[in-house]
């Protein structure tokens, strides 16, 4: 069965979709202190409806080696990795210029 891109209509190894997608968000990563001082990575401002976050953070939870989750459309990574998830960001083709560290 030939996979459809339900955005375009085209197929699924010819969409680009996702990567037009990729350049147009206002990524935020922060790093806040929790329970008993640990760090968490906080990602936000990736619209889930036009990118798989559930890959995305699978892939950052693999490449950091370390924890993580996602609830409510935000990526949360147990430790502090804001210039790593930014570089990692960057290798899966969002736009350098739309991710801010604050």
């Amino acid at each position: 069965m030939i996979d459809i891109c339900k955005i375009c209509g085209l197929k699924k190894d010819l969409c680009v979709c996702e990567e037009i997608a990729k350049e147009e968000q206002k990524i935020r990563i922060k790093v806040e202190k929790i329970k008993f001082g640990k760090m968490m990575t906080i990602v936000q401002g990736i619209n889930a409806k036009d990118i798989d976050l559930k890959e995305i953070t699978k892939g950052l939870k693999s490449k950091l080696a370390c924890g993580g989750t996602l609830k409510d459309n935000v990526v949360e990574l147990q430790g502090s990795h804001a210039e790593r998830v930014k570089a990692e960001l960057i290798k899966l083709g969002f736009n350098k210029e739309s991710i801010s560290i604050e």
